[in-house]
């Protein structure tokens, strides 16, 4: 007998992936602010008295807020949101009471995700009719509903959204196009590397073929496990284990790495309850994830990690967030504000690979970290001569007197070890600790006595 719900899954992930599609066509969710968004959602608002009004689209994880009015509605995880409700009703949805579906744990989001009474939303399509966004607008004080006749403004606004997307496709279609043309008169070879392509990566996320690794944070005097780094593997059928180099550069340029990156901050979170639910002690742990330059680049970011927290009940010290100079310096205003906004949450932030940028000492300063990952390129020639040693001596010396802590990444010798607890690094990472592992390898190191490892021996130089 055909297995029904296995069709219905099959069915609905096809029209997933044709939605995506139609919406990855338009380009909108790169795209810098348009003043025509702008202008109407502030037309919805103003027409409908609203206290404040939103356009947005949703990708598999998340709803992206391009344009608002008022009360800037936050971008926040996908379920359970304005665009899911909208999706499943495949139309206009209209409530007063947004937590009337939600359970317990869900209900604690609504207020983050809808601070209104009520609010109204209706579908932004596709010019073959997927629903891509959402335009909604909201009320803080309860009303009676709409009208038929306002409900179809409302549409007629949306439909002005759907217009300037179709016009946004054609353009990025011609450009294309211009490109094809340009590049097949020269001649130009094909790229013999093109696996993974973008549905192999977006299968892959569908399927949960993506899994976390974690690598230790270690006090350098106690060798206590203070943290870990979550690291990405591709745990593909066929091919085995594959490490980040093999696939992130694709995910970047396709545009993947968005929904990637937020299956990894999800899913750390929800690990970060589970140690905590085996053992309180736990509490104290710090997870790191690491974050892609187009990640870090969007003024939602914030919003989504707080969503995160909430959702998972996780503390905001036990989230560290890290992230690399050449993340950083591309838009320096974007960055200080990014990084402001997340450093009120209280999250831990650590710029990693420090010393590799062009202009670190420059910007240092400027940028409110709490920690430096001193790479491990410089950690792994600190034996080598007095210029290398003193390298490290200096970040050290820097990171104390911007009040940071300092993390050693890519310890692989005692020798290392010794040197750098003279130096005065209380924490430090690599092979001589602990390898990259599984989230169950982990837990049992967390069960040791105070999470102290053992008096490390020498173990083979490698990289991570």
């Amino acid at each position: 007998m055909p297995n029904v719900e296995l069709d219905v899954e099959k069915t609905e992930s096809e029209q997933e992936s044709a939605r995506l599609a139609a919406l990855v066509s338009t380009g909108i969710l790169d795209s810098e602010p348009e003043p025509c968004y702008d202008a109407i959602a502030r037309l919805a608002a103003e027409y409908f008295q609203a206290d404040s009004s939103g356009i947005a689209f949703a990708d598999e994880s998340r709803v992206w807020i391009k344009a608002s009015w008022g009360q800037h509605p936050r971008e926040l995880p996908r379920k359970n949101s304005v665009f899911d409700m909208v999706l499943m009703e495949d139309g206009p949805v209209i409530a007063s009471d947004p937590t009337r579906s939600l359970d317990g744990d869900d209900r604690a989001l609504v207020p983050m995700l809808l601070d209104a009474a009520l609010f109204v939303a209706v579908p932004i399509r596709s010019a073959d009719g997927k629903i891509l966004g959402t335009l909604a607008v909201y009320f803080s004080e309860p009303r009676d509903g709409m009208t038929p006749d306002q409900l179809r403004m409302l549409e007629n606004l949306a439909e002005m959204v759907a217009s300037q997307l179709e016009l946004r496709r054609l353009r990025n279609t011609i450009a294309t196009q211009g490109n094809r043309r340009l590049h097949s008169g020269n001649h130009f070879p094909a790229d013999p590397k093109s696996w993974p392509g973008s549905k192999d990566l977006r299968r892959a996320l569908e399927q949960r073929q993506f899994v976390l690794y974690y690598q230790p944070e270690i006090e350098l005097s106690t060798r206590k496990i203070v943290g870990v780094e979550a690291l990405i593997r591709w745990a593909h059928p066929e091919r085995g284990i594959l490490l980040p180099m093999d696939f992130i550069p694709q995910a970047e340029e396709s545009g993947l790495i968005l929904p990637i990156g937020d299956w990894g901050m999800s899913e750390a979170c929800q690990q970060i309850q589970r140690w905590c639910r085996e053992d309180a002690g736990n509490n104290s742990l710090r997870v790191c994830v690491n974050l892609s330059a187009r990640q870090f680049s969007r003024h939602g970011l914030a919003d989504h990690v707080a969503a995160l927290l909430v959702q998972y009940g996780v503390s905001s010290r036990q989230l560290g967030l890290e992230m690399t100079e050449s993340s950083l310096i591309p838009n320096m205003r974007t960055a200080l504000e990014v990084l402001g906004s997340l450093r009120n949450l209280g999250v831990s932030l650590l710029m990693d690979d420090f010393g590799t940028g062009y202009s670190s000492l420059n910007h240092l300063h400027s940028f409110p970290f709490d920690v430096l990952k001193i790479d491990r390129s410089f950690v792994g020639r600190m034996t080598e001569g007095e210029q290398p040693l003193q390298i490290v001596r200096t970040i050290i010396e820097l990171a104390r007197v911007l009040g940071m802590d300092v993390v050693a990444e890519g310890i692989e010798t005692r020798e290392q070890y010794q040197l750098l607890r003279e130096l005065g690094c209380r924490f430090g990472q690599g092979f001589l600790f602990a390898r990259p592992m599984s989230a169950s390898a982990v837990t049992e190191l967390l069960r040791l006595p105070g999470r102290i490892l053992a008096e490390p021996e020498i173990s083979e130089a490698a990289a991570d």
